[in-house]
C-alpha cells in the first residue's frame, strides 16, 4: 500500500494538554506506523477547517479525521480509524466498534469534552447553557 493511499490527517486541538499527550502516545504506540499519519493542530484554523467541510465548533467537540480519499469521519469513528492503523490497537479499535460499547464511550467523551471546554473557557455558544 502507497504512502498516499494510507495517509490519514487527524484534526486535534493543539490547545489542549489531554489532546497533545494523546497523540504523543499515539505516536509512540505506532511507530513507524504512524509516519503516514499527519497530524493538523485545528488551534485558529476555522477557515481551513470550513474548506475541508469541518464545522469548528464540532472540531473542538469530538476529533475529525480525514482519509486518503478525503473523507471525513468524526468521532468515534474518526478514533476507530486511527487506532486500527497500530496493531496493539486494533483489538480496542474493534471493541469501541461494537454499537452497546461505542454509545457509552462516545457520551463519556462528550461529557469529559463539554467539562474541559467548558473549564477552559472554549465552549463553543451553541453549546452553552441559556
Amino acid at each position: 500500500m502507497g504512502s498516499q493511499k494510507s495517509r490519514l490527517v487527524v484534526y486535534y486541538d493543539g490547545s489542549c494538554p489531554a489532546c497533545i499527550r494523546d497523540r504523543q502516545f499515539y505516536e509512540r504506540l505506532a511507530g513507524k506506523g504512524g509516519r503516514h499519519v499527519v497530524w493538523f493542530d485545528i488551534t485558529g484554523q476555522e477557515g481551513a477547517l470550513r474548506e475541508r467541510g469541518i464545522d469548528p465548533d464540532q472540531a473542538l467537540q469530538e476529533l475529525h479525521v480525514e482519509d486518503a480519499d478525503g473523507r471525513i469521519h468524526s468521532e468515534m469513528a474518526a478514533y476507530i480509524l486511527l487506532m486500527g492503523r497500530v496493531p496493539v490497537l486494533k483489538p480496542l479499535a474493534w471493541l469501541l466498534s461494537l454499537g452497546p460499547i461505542k454509545r457509552l464511550v462516545s457520551a463519556l467523551y462528550h461529557r469529559w469534552v463539554q467539562r474541559r471546554l467548558a473549564r477552559e473557557g472554549r465552549l463553543p455558544t451553541s453549546n452553552r447553557e441559556p
